[in-house]
């Protein structure tokens, strides 16, 4: 049994291992790469699609589903087994990849081909091809994300996909995963712990009524899958104690998520599935309102506050966030939060510096609203959760996360007897 990265190899995005056991070929996770790595999206896999036999999706985000249409575009016509949310949130991810895209690499023909092909499988569920065999976990990190475990040839394999933050209330905890042979580990923050979650909302709530309250708005640049209906739970379980404002959901694709959320309840938390089953929505706030078209949401720019604005992108490569930014950067009263990663080189990272000017959609503005990074909102697993998921693991191979980051991780599972490396791409792992 082997595995081979290619993608997500001492980078964040791009999630892509070719699993080879029992002479079977199978793909887990074929993402996109995000970022100053962009364009390797229309290079070659590295490997030939029409190989795979079949492919395991972790989640819905792009960087682990983007370039499964690609796969098929270049001969892949295997089956692609992913739990039921993972497969309904996929089909809202790749249809606004190909709207925002300016060179995709696939065509909606390929996005249908795609999502022709996915197949469920559940948590618990055993899926066997040939000697092959795959279960899913929970991952804790999406409705519906697993982590994947492989047993073939007598060894067993764990890839942990994006593993969650268990400090939050929408989703389950990640469960732990089974003794392995080796265990392919995201490191995302392998660097240090998350701040405690209850500190993160009495600062985000804090943020809130002292620029409401003066009239301000609120920016949230935010992931229109997960992040922003994290925000949306938060703002109905503390709206009311909050002055009275508007909150503004300027994302086509985060409203569409939002829709789909009520077929899903089951892959949330037991606090979220109880709303739902006392007939309450917890994710449409008081005051809620959507942002339909984007001359809505260019005369909303021109609006007094105070309001509360959730739009992507998260990291403000784009999307109705910016606009908005362009016209409120510049007015004291008015608060940015950034409830997610901001990657080295962009936008966001510029923000947080605090410089007097900034240039966004061709124009420099003056930066004058507070900025704010609340770094525990984050969907990943902190340092320490990280250490503990993987504590009864004798190897390691670390994936997904910075190389500095990977090797602070790498270092603390050393320090306690365990094997560790890091993925290189194209290079082979034995199991």
């Amino acid at each position: 049994m082997r595995i081979v990265p290619f993608g997500a190899a001492r980078e964040v995005t791009g999630s892509c291992h070719l699993l080879l056991a029992e002479g079977r070929r199978v793909l887990l996770d074929c993402g996109m790469f995000q970022g100053r790595e962009e364009a390797k999206n229309r290079g070659p896999f590295g490997f030939d699609p029409k190989g795979v036999e079949a492919v395991v999706l972790t989640h819905a985000h792009l960087d682990h589903v983007g370039r499964l249409p690609k796969l098929f575009r270049e001969g892949f016509r295997g089956p692609v087994y992913a739990t039921r949310a993972t497969g309904l949130l996929a089909r809202i991810v790749l249809e606004d990849a190909l709207k925002v895209m300016e060179e995709p690499p696939f065509s909606r023909e390929d996005v249908e081909e795609a999502l022709a092909h996915l197949e469920p499988l559940e948590y618990g569920e055993w899926l066997r091809l040939g000697d092959l065999t795959l279960a899913f976990g929970q991952a804790g990190h999406l409705p519906g994300s697993a982590f994947v475990v492989a047993q073939g040839e007598g060894k067993t394999l764990v890839y942990s996909g994006d593993l969650g933050n268990r400090q939050k209330t929408v989703l389950p905890d990640p469960s732990l995963p089974p003794k392995a042979d080796l265990v392919v580990c995201e490191g995302t923050y392998g660097d240090r712990p998350h701040r405690p979650f209850p500190e993160t909302v009495r600062e985000f709530l804090g943020i809130l009524e002292e620029t409401l309250g003066q009239g301000g708005k609120v920016f949230i640049p935010s992931f229109a899958v997960e992040r922003a209906q994290e925000v949306l739970f938060l703002l109905y379980e503390h709206g009311h104690r909050l002055p009275k404002a508007p909150i503004y959901l300027d994302s086509p694709m985060a409203e569409r998520v939002l829709e789909l959320y009520p077929r899903l309840v089951r892959y949330f938390s037991e606090e979220v599935q109880t709303h739902f089953l006392q007939g309450k929505n917890p994710f449409r706030p008081r005051g809620l309102r959507v942002v339909e078209s984007a001359e809505e949401s260019r005369a909303l720019t021109r609006e007094p506050g105070p309001m509360v604005v959730i739009a992507g992108s998260g990291m403000l490569t784009g999307g109705r966030i910016l606009a908005h930014l362009r016209h409120g950067l510049s007015d004291p009263k008015n608060a940015l939060v950034f409830v997610g990663y901001q990657p080295r080189g962009g936008l966001g990272a510029e923000l947080i510096a605090r410089p007097p000017l900034v240039r966004i959609l061709g124009e420099e503005v003056p930066l004058r609203a507070r900025v704010h990074t609340l770094g525990g909102f984050s969907g990943h697993a902190g340092q320490d959760e990280l250490l503990d998921w993987l504590r009864e693991e004798p190897r390691v191979l670390l994936v997904h996360g910075e190389e500095e980051k990977l090797l602070e991780l790498g270092k603390l599972l050393a320090l306690r007897g365990q094997e560790v490396a890091l993925a290189s791409q194209g290079e082979g792992v034995e199991v």
